[in-house]
């Protein structure tokens, strides 16, 4: 009987595959370990939080950093995930020859609904293998921020955050690396109302 094993890419073989045109923006997936990973389509109130989010974070960090909104990061563990937001240290212009790799990474963000457990769990542990100090989730479903830090891992060689922290819709946030800017979460979720 013949052993079947998945075929496992690495992040250059991923990247010529985007090269050679085999994947383009309208493929959406990601590589996570190895793995070409559907993403999930984006209802509207997942684009109008990451809408509102980009343009707070842009305002708060202003040309400090860059904010990168759905676009590539480069992690050593044959991941190129795309978040829905990245602060990252320098200018734009900064990533013209290689996107931001974890020394670049101030804060990562998931906002989530559907994807809520995967980002929880995989996604989690991705970005605390990489030493991604600051990880946040947007909790569409509840409305409320989870935010993540201090990475490590335990004596079974998983990763994760010592802290974790759950702020209401109503609450702000202290940005990662910019002590002096807060976030007003009440201005990122999408309105309650109809």
């Amino acid at each position: 009987m013949a052993l079947v094993t998945p075929k496992r890419f690495t992040i250059a073989d991923y990247q010529r595959l985007i090269e050679l045109g085999f994947l383009t923006e309208n493929d959406r997936v990601e590589l996570i370990r190895g793995e070409l990973i559907q993403m999930a389509a984006k209802g509207t109130a997942h684009s109008v939080c990451n809408t509102k989010l980009f343009r707070e974070l842009d305002r708060l960090v202003g040309d400090r950093a860059v904010v990168r909104s759905q676009e590539p990061i480069i992690l050593p563990s044959n991941s190129e995930p795309e978040p829905d937001l990245v602060i990252a240290r320098g200018q734009a212009d900064d990533y013209l020859s290689a996107h931001p790799q974890p020394a670049d990474i101030f804060l990562v963000i998931e906002v989530s609904d559907s994807t809520l457990d995967y980002d929880r769990t995989i996604k989690r542990s991705l970005y605390a293998e990489a030493q991604i100090n600051h990880y946040w989730i947007v909790n569409l479903v509840a409305n409320q921020l989870e935010q993540y830090s201090q990475t490590y891992q335990d004596t079974q060689g998983n990763f994760g955050y010592r802290s974790q922290q759950t702020l209401l819709h109503n609450e702000s946030v202290t940005l990662p690396n910019f002590s002096e800017r807060s976030l007003n979460l009440a201005r990122i979720f999408p309105s309650l109302q109809n």
